[in-house]
């Protein structure tokens, strides 16, 4: 079974609530087993236009899906939570984001599927949660831990802890 790090974030509605129906459903999921889930973060806006902050937190996943697999039941969730997903490459409000950072070790280059996910290093709403769970986890693009990656942060102060890691 493959080791995979997600990132679940939310800023439209029940942030809170739909970061956790997210995970829940992952869990519910015959082919994906939780490790264990970061705290939520509250954080600012990335690359936005929005002044909606969002909720993130990261989950750690042993699935035996295949990346394409493990992506297709995340935008089954999303879908299923109310995401509407655009053609446009603007980024907007959303119930609920759910993005595969990491697959193993594993570096996949296609379409629409990019593993290691490509700004995890410059987003501290990922760094942070990912401390949290392996901070010695190693980039394999760029050979840096997560806490490496994290120190080499502009603003790593713009995430806060906004509550206490759920279990499922």
């Amino acid at each position: 079974m493959a080791i995979v790090y997600l990132s679940l974030g939310s800023n439209k509605g029940d942030r809170i609530g739909y970061v956790q129906q997210a995970a829940s459903l992952l869990g519910l999921d015959e082919g994906i087993t939780i490790v264990r889930t970061s705290a939520f973060y509250e954080t600012e806006p990335w690359n936005m236009s929005t002044k909606t902050w969002f909720v993130n937190a990261i989950v750690e996943i042993k699935t035996k899906y295949s990346p394409k697999e493990l992506l297709e039941v995340c935008q089954r969730i999303e879908k299923q939570l109310g995401r509407e997903h655009k053609e446009s490459n603007d980024y907007e409000d959303r119930t609920i984001d759910i993005d595969i950072l990491f697959y193993n070790k594993n570096i996949i280059q296609e379409d629409n599927l990019v593993i290691p996910h490509k700004y995890v290093h410059l987003r501290a709403f990922n760094l942070v949660p990912m401390m949290e769970l392996n901070s010695d986890f190693e980039h394999p693009v760029l050979h840096k831990t997560i806490a490496q990656m994290h120190n080499d942060l502009e603003n790593p102060e713009m995430v806060f802890l906004y509550g206490t890691r759920v279990e499922f």
